[in-house]
């Protein structure tokens, strides 16, 4: 029995396909070890969102390579459709599989022995045409399952288009039927993911599918306690999905939509699809439904062409809309995209301070959020994650809960009144029932 070790860096979504595989090689016999557990196959599922994580993968390589000197290594991912020759170059490195190829591992290298040099699987990314159902597990309490891939956007520092294909989809039925497999395990929290999942959609003809009669069906599915929305563009979240997870049984108040800038000039240079008075409109809008529900925000700084007015414009913007959190990203080049070439590029030194400004907002504002559910009362899914005796979870406005530890507390949903707020941002509460409010 081979024993096969995996490894994930970049998005959610690349965690649930590194699931979905390692799945498959447990099912043919293999034995999931972990990374340090002298593996005879290492899988590295890479991202190349950032330069910084292309350097991470050679890192990861490296590792392996000093953990178990005759493992076989093999690369999938994004990094390695974008820049397989480069990679397959990388010492240690013995297989490469392209967007196309990386679910088919087990057919591709049968045997996982080392070739003399190292072997690329990698088709155009035009040949990514599948859709292959995705979902991790690695956590009995919450799921992220993928129900779209790919992207049909534009935006011009973008690699993802290249790396991952056109948008498509699975079926809503298919959907609903791995959400019910689920449903048998221990899971309480299934949380949808995607490229771009507010673009999921069956367009065949006459059969129309889209993401808001996913989420009604799914609404329906019995067994899983919440559902969350991982992200979604501000111009596909419509008033209709806003109005149907204000009403919904499952669907949690929490929204994560990627902003970029508050500058509609630099929105521009990006090739967003929406203008900044969209944006704060949708925040308007969730919030008159739902006034305690959590926003969370995607922000680049450094964009080229970003002078100091702008990035002010940015911060004025994002001061004053009632959102919970940033995460903030710092731009850096990719090859084959527009961004590279435009000119305004922004001194590394800026772009840092630029990004010290944002991260302290973004606290500012997650703490304020928090301080707005002192006093109300909160469902909270506990985790079984302990540290110096203490557990936490998260209400379903994705505000995070400490509480003692108590085994009985795991991967339960229990009923809170919030009555403080720590110093290292966590809140405190009071139980309001002593019976589970859902299995």
């Amino acid at each position: 029995m081979k024993k096969v070790a995996f490894y994930t860096l970049g998005c959610k979504l690349n965690y649930s396909e590194t699931s979905t595989i390692s799945r498959k090689f447990e099912a043919q016999g293999y034995q999931k070890v972990d990374f340090t557990d002298q593996p005879d196959i290492f899988i590295i599922n890479t991202c190349s969102v950032t330069e910084n994580a292309d350097k991470k993968c050679h890192k990861v390589v490296r590792e392996a390579r000093a953990i178990s000197p005759n493992a076989f290594v093999a690369i999938i991912g994004c990094y390695a459709q974008l820049k397989p020759k480069e990679i397959s170059e990388i010492p240690g490195v013995d297989a490469v599989l392209g967007a196309a190829e990386k679910f088919q591992l087990l057919e591709l290298l049968d045997g996982f022995e080392r070739p003399a040099k190292a072997t690329v699987f990698a088709s155009e990314v035009t040949a990514a045409k599948t859709f292959t159902t995705s979902y991790s597990m690695n956590d009995r309490t919450r799921t992220f399952l993928k129900v779209q891939d790919g992207c049909d956007y534009s935006c011009s520092f973008c690699t993802i288009p290249l790396a991952r294909g056109a948008s498509r989809s699975d079926s809503i039925e298919e959907i609903v039927k791995t959400a019910t497999q689920i449903a048998a395990s221990e899971v309480k929290e299934v949380v949808l993911t995607g490229v771009n999942t507010g673009d999921f959609g069956i367009r065949d003809g006459a059969r129309q599918e889209r993401f808001i009669d996913l989420i009604r069906a799914l609404d329906n599915v019995e067994g899983i306690d919440r559902f969350r929305i991982s992200s979604i563009e501000p111009n596909l979240l419509s008033d209709e999905i806003i109005n149907w997870v204000a009403q919904s049984r499952k669907f949690v108040p929490h929204f994560h939509i990627p902003l970029q800038s508050g500058s509609n000039k630099i929105l521009k240079l990006m090739r967003r699809r929406y203008q900044r008075e969209l944006y704060s409109g949708r925040v308007a809008y969730i919030k008159s439904l739902m006034p305690d529900a959590c926003i969370g925000v995607d922000v680049i700084v450094g964009f080229p062409g970003e002078r100091n007015e702008d990035f002010l414009d940015t911060y004025q913007f994002l001061n004053e809309l009632d959102i919970s959190y940033l995460h903030v990203f710092t731009y850096s080049e990719r090859d084959h995209t527009l961004a590279k070439d435009l000119p305004g590029k922004v001194a590394p030194a800026e772009k840092a301070e630029r990004s010290r400004m944002l991260h302290i907002l973004s606290d500012k504002k997650k703490r304020a959020f928090y301080e707005s559910q002192v006093g109300k009362t909160a469902t909270v899914l506990f985790e079984n994650d302990v540290e110096a005796g203490s557990m936490h979870g998260f209400t379903q406005n994705y505000v995070r809960v400490r509480a003692k530890y108590d085994p009985l507390l795991v991967n339960e949903i229990k009923k809170i009144r919030i009555t403080g707020i720590t110093a290292d941002l966590f809140a405190e509460g009071e139980e309001l029932e002593t019976e589970v409010l859902a299995h």
